[in-house]
């Protein structure tokens, strides 16, 4: 998902518009919430679990918040230096309204928690 809005952001700025301003289409209505990790938040959280974690029960990884997709839109065409019109399609689906992982387990049980928030862009 945010692979294809970053392009959609870049390609918007770098071609040619017959409108004065670049226009993208995103797709629902922006009220959707998901979790994203960090990469390298993601590989300590393993490296924890492979050290001090010996049980068979799974375990949530994740950063332990949300962003709305629209406010995920406004940070990338921020980031990318998008100035032009977003478009929300309403005819196509939110998906599921929320998605956030309880990370709790993984705390308690080998001390990991995310380091890195959206503070970071």
């Amino acid at each position: 998902m945010i692979p294809a809005l970053i392009k959609k952001c870049v390609d918007a700025i770098s071609q040619p518009q017959p409108l004065p301003k670049p226009v993208i289409t995103v797709w629902g209505t922006g009220k959707a919430t998901r979790e994203f990790l960090y990469v390298e938040d993601a590989a300590e959280g393993i490296l924890l679990a492979t050290e001090r974690y010996n049980k068979s029960d799974p375990i949530n990884l994740g950063a332990g918040f949300e962003i709305s997709i629209k406010d995920l839109v406004e940070l990338i065409t921020k980031l990318t230096g998008f100035k032009g019109k977003i478009v929300w399609d309403t005819s196509k689906p939110d998906g599921q309204p929320r998605r956030m992982l309880d990370t709790s387990k993984a705390e308690k049980e080998f001390g990991f928690k995310s380091k890195t928030g959206w503070g970071c862009f």
